[in-house]
């Protein structure tokens, strides 16, 4: 009797995460913001994570928690990628030069203003 009120559960919580599976399509689809569309895959690839899981206790069939292992590693990935280049267009579209520029430019500036602190002449203090 237990049994089935169990399966109940797990299939319950199957639909619910199909539900959510399905708000996060949709997020990712419409966007406002390329930052929401990320995030929308990231929270995509959690719930996945979590429907194989249950899956897993409902079929009994452990080697499904590897699937999920694997699956999180690719996921983690797959969101690390997207958000490199989403960075990247957002500064190509905002002009910024690349790393390799931006830290020769940073490198330049932090020159200059040795150089202005070492060439200010000394006040003297006055008691």
């Amino acid at each position: 009797m237990t049994e089935n009120y169990f399966e109940g559960v797990l299939l319950g919580t199957m639909m619910v995460l199909a539900v959510l599976m399905l708000a996060a399509i949709i997020r990712s689809v419409r966007g406002p913001k390329v930052a929401d569309r990320v995030i929308a895959v990231n929270m995509l690839g959690t719930i996945t994570i979590v429907l194989i899981a249950v899956l897993s206790v409902y079929l009994k069939e452990s080697y499904l928690v590897d699937v999920c292992l694997i699956y999180a590693m690719i996921s983690f990935l797959a969101v690390v990628v997207l958000t490199k280049v989403y960075t990247g267009i957002y500064l190509e579209k905002k002009g910024i030069r690349g790393d390799k520029a931006a830290i020769e430019d940073n490198l330049e500036h932090q020159e200059k203003l040795e150089y202005q602190e070492n060439t200010k002449p000394e006040r003297r203090e006055e008691q």
